[in-house]
């Protein structure tokens, strides 16, 4: 090194990346001419084992690096991106065709791809631009070491098959299904954004107007999937995304997807899906309907709630055994802010019998905009009536509280008797008692009686019929809480 030209201060400025921009400028020129501070930078980053390894490793899949490094500068996508880039496992991307443009790592399909935009278990998605129209589009390509799999091959047809059935707002749409060099693939329009994981993931738990609004449109794309006889099986925030500049959701990945009169789905022991945001009967293995997507759509919103998943366990069997066997902690409890109603929908959503969750996504969607617009206007739009009536009395409870009015009833009736009824000593001479000490003999007590139009044996009698009538209000509640004697028939 030359002391003269060389300032090691520089060196250790540029790795702490303290340099201005002109002063960096100046330094890397001066790192093309000088050979002494290029290897002091190298010694000071890595030993000479990791360079050659960075080195065999670059060589021989560079266009995968750069892959990664187009992918990581392109977050915004149309489908999920939860699955980090493998560099251990080299994504292959040799079904590329060449392109002339530096800037682009191959083509595919009359687009050019300008990087890897997700990869998933089945599939890579990339992000490509059509110069004939013009635009990006995502490209989702089966892996290659799937594509010589019939049963690979099968499934990732009737995902497009499925998505492509499917036309609404809140649903990914479907541009195309083909082949490219043997490799089956669908094209997807490219949106920019992110997926509602990422924005959990960065900014916590949601306001209940951001859970409202983001669960209400996936229920509408969920209704419009079911309306073509698809379950969607795999509905979580990662498969839900949310374009930029927009309040629009769109649900994607329909992989699998499934007809409801598939007879897949009533092979037991088959399990398919995101163990944390299962069904209980998906996590069993048994068939499925519809209303798996609202448990699904539930374990999402308690997701938007809370930041996590309703259901979790160091492993997934413990995952899925706390799915069928466990009720999830209350929503209230991990988030006081959640109204007591958005937790009852939630509770309702996430109930472990599929008949004791709401009809249809339909139903759901509907309710949800109701709650909605309570939220954004709570002085204009009332609550959902469903959401605010109290609950009925149970008849039991019915059935006393009648019990001791009729107690209550008797008690005041006798105490008005006692005070009132003529008094009969010696069972021949009676009296009648007049306020509070004066008493009249019977014969002048008859006409004060006669002139208050009141009599003893008339209100006896007013009081038995009183209960007698109550008696038969209470019968037919008795009859319904008491065993029913068997009927004997006559041989």
């Amino acid at each position: 090194m030359n002391t003269s030209t060389c300032n090691i201060n520089l060196i250790e400025a540029f790795l702490a990346d303290r340099l201005a921009d002109d002063q960096q400028a100046a330094f890397e020129r001066h790192l093309d001419e000088c050979n002494s501070c290029c290897a002091e930078l190298k010694r000071r980053t890595a030993d000479d084992g990791l360079w050659n390894d960075a080195r065999t490793y670059l060589s021989s899949s560079d266009h995968v690096r750069q892959a990664s490094s187009v992918a990581s500068s392109n977050t915004p996508q149309s489908v999920s991106t939860d699955q980090t880039l493998n560099l251990d496992s080299p994504l292959q991307l040799d079904f590329l065709a060449p392109t002339d443009d530096p800037r682009m790592l191959g083509r595919f399909a009359g687009h050019e791809i300008s990087g890897v935009v997700g990869c998933g278990g089945m599939g890579i998605v990339l992000k490509g631009f059509d110069p004939a129209l013009n635009r990006y589009a995502a490209i989702k390509v089966l892996s290659p070491h799937y594509a010589t799999s019939g049963a690979a091959r099968q499934r990732f047809a009737r995902e497009a098959q499925a998505a492509a059935a499917v036309v609404h707002d809140n649903v990914i749409a479907i541009h195309g299904v083909s082949e490219f060099n043997s490799v089956p693939y669908l094209i997807m329009p490219y949106i920019k954004g992110q997926s509602l994981q990422k924005r959990i993931d960065r900014h916590g738990p949601l306001s209940t107007a951001e859970i409202l609004r983001i669960a209400m449109q996936t229920a509408r794309g969920l209704s419009a999937a079911h309306d073509q006889g698809l379950v969607h099986r795999d509905i979580k925030p990662a498969n839900i995304l949310l374009p930029e500049n927009v309040e629009r959701v769109m649900i994607t990945d329909f992989g699998l997807a499934r007809a409801a009169d598939d007879a897949s789905l009533t092979r037991s022991g088959v399990i398919a899906g995101t163990p944390q945001y299962m069904s209980p009967e998906q996590a069993k293995g048994e068939g499925i309907d519809h209303r798996s997507d609202l448990f699904s759509l539930g374990s999402t919103m308690y997701a938007m709630a809370t930041g996590h998943p309703p259901f979790r366990a160091e492993t997934p069997y413990g995952i899925l055994r706390r799915i069928t066997d466990h009720a999830h902690r209350p929503l209230q409890e991990v988030n006081p802010e959640i109204p007591s109603w958005l937790s009852g929908i939630v509770d309702r959503l996430l109930a472990k019998d599929a008949s004791a969750r709401f009809a249809s996504a339909d139903e759901v969607a509907s309710l949800l905009e109701d709650c909605l617009a309570h939220v954004q206007q709570p002085t204009v739009a009332e609550l959902p009536s469903m959401l605010i009536t109290a609950p009925p009395v149970e008849k039991s409870a019915r059935r006393f509280q009648l019990r001791y009015a009729a107690i209550a009833m008797l008690i005041v009736a006798l105490f008005i008797w006692m005070w009132w009824l003529p008094e009969r000593p010696g069972g021949s001479h009676r009296s009648v008692t007049v306020g509070n000490d004066k008493q009249l003999p019977a014969a002048s007590a008859e006409p004060l009686m006669e002139e208050l139009q009141w009599h003893p044996d008339d209100e006896l009698s007013s009081i038995e019929s009183a209960l007698l009538e109550l008696d038969h209000e209470l019968e037919p509640l008795n009859n319904e809480q008491s065993p029913k004697a068997p009927t004997s028939v006559e041989p």
